[in-house]
């Protein structure tokens, strides 16, 4: 089923379900995580009456018949869709151009911000951005469920500084990251846009946005002398160091507005992270007084996850998820390969595709723990398949098949990172005969097909 979010007045609703009603759709409701408010029946759908934000689920697309489409489209641009259409082309209401971050961040975002994002070239919105900024800088939950490399973190960096106040020496907004390499890159980007706060602002021309990363493998010490040094605006955090801090009182959230999760799946997968979690959202601080964001490129049973953070009061019960290509989870710019190995020749056959392929930059993916850096080649583990933003590079080589479909995503999500970008890139997978069945479920599971090649 492909689901679409329609904002309109409840004057327009009756008019836009009847138009709806041309796709066969069925079982819309105004947010389905309240089945307690009274519903009222137009047609074949259950509406809640009260409701202006309202979810509508639709056969699939490509299911609909050619006299149908046509009929709906005028209708196409009074909703503005969460789950993409499965194929953006059959629709002209999408064929637009792309708009400019500038246009769908209008006032919210301080100038000085936007200016320096257009300095480091990014002008224009990318399709997650287009989706999620609306929805972030009204102030909602969100929940933003996207393709690795598609522009999640500037979406809620921008989200994040549009109501930061840098004369207030208060933690404002906190970034949770399940890496250590995964919070020295979003530091990175946030200090970017940080460093465009000018000098001139504010009552005494010394206010800045200052942004500290709250790391494991860090000191505590260290850290506790910085925060009353510097006392940071923003912070980017791994729940260990974090939780240490909050149980020793040495910091407090109690001026926090926006709270993001980055790579929530990968935290709620692990026991103890997730109790550090739920404390973080449900003890720490509070779903009244803070804006909640979470994202990731995977997020398994995400309707199950949703209800969850609603019924376990991580989020308010307004929660939007903004998900992205959900039937295309990796770029259609991923070229995915397999190549079968005997025992005894896997470093031989690894040698001969790198002298064949001469990648400009690649990372080359093993199961044990290892982390080497030549000229043009990353040795790694899949701590950096989140960790890591390499935009040059071209070539993934799994040495060892990863564990499960996700970490394949997270994998080869390291490669196709050039925002509109349409170059090719290879994701090279060494296999026995024994494992094609594994490689298998992975394609499966994740829409895609592996190409078999020799050498």
């Amino acid at each position: 089923m492909l689901i679409l979010q329609a904002y309109t007045c409840q004057c327009e609703k009756k008019t836009l379900m009847a138009n709806w009603a041309v796709l066969g759709a069925t079982n819309v409701q105004g947010l389905p995580w309240r089945p307690s408010l009274t519903t009222t029946s137009i047609g074949n759908f259950n509406v809640h009456a009260n409701l202006s934000n309202f979810l509508i689920n639709i056969p699939s697309w490509p299911s609909i018949t050619s006299n149908r489409r046509q009929r709906v489209k005028p209708f196409m641009c009074n909703s503005v869709p969460i789950e993409r259409l499965p194929n953006e082309n059959d629709c002209g209401a999408h064929k637009s151009e792309r708009k400019a971050l500038r246009e769908l961040c209008g006032n919210a975002v301080p100038g000085y911000i936007l200016d320096r994002i257009e300095e480091v070239g990014f002008a224009v919105a990318t399709d997650v951005q287009e989706q999620a900024l609306p929805v972030v800088l009204s102030g909602v939950d969100c929940i933003i469920h996207a393709q690795t490399g598609s522009g999640k973190t500037l979406a809620y960096l921008l989200a994040i500084f549009a109501v930061v106040d840098a004369r207030r020496t208060a933690v404002q907004a906190l970034i949770v990251v399940p890496t250590r390499e995964l919070g020295m890159q979003v530091t990175k980007a946030a200090r970017l846009l940080a460093a465009s706060y000018p000098k001139n602002v504010g009552l005494a021309n010394k206010e800045s946005i200052n942004v500290m990363p709250l790391l494991d493998g860090g000191s505590l010490n260290r850290q506790k002398i910085w925060l009353k040094a510097e006392p940071p605006q923003i912070m980017v955090a791994t729940l260990g160091c974090l939780c240490q801090l909050l149980e020793k009182e040495i910091l407090k959230l109690d001026a926090i507005k926006v709270l993001v999760t980055d790579e929530v799946d990968s935290i709620f997968g692990a026991a103890k992270q997730t109790y550090l979690l739920r404390k973080l959202l449900t003890s720490y601080t509070s779903i009244n007084n803070r804006q909640t964001i979470f994202a990731s490129a995977s997020i398994p049973q995400h309707r199950q996850f949703i209800d969850n953070c609603i019924q376990q009061k991580w989020t308010k019960r307004d929660v939007v998820h903004v998900h992205v290509h959900p039937i295309e989870p990796m770029p259609s710019r991923l070229s995915h390969r397999y190549i079968t190995y005997q025992k005894d020749e896997k470093l031989d056959i690894l040698a001969s595709l790198l002298q064949v392929d001469t990648p400009k930059s690649g990372i080359i993916f093993v199961n044990k723990q290892e982390l080497r850096k030549g000229n043009h080649l990353l040795v790694a583990t899949d701590i950096a398949a989140r960790g890591l933003d390499l935009p040059e590079t071209s070539h993934i080589y799994n040495f060892d098949l990863p564990k499960s479909a996700t970490d394949y995503l997270h994998r080869a999500g390291r490669t196709g990172r050039k925002p509109f970008s349409n170059e090719k890139s290879l994701i090279t997978n060494l296999i026995t005969t024994n494992e094609r069945f594994v490689l298998e479920r992975i394609e499966n599971e994740l829409s895609f097909t592996c190409e078999e090649i020799t050498l």
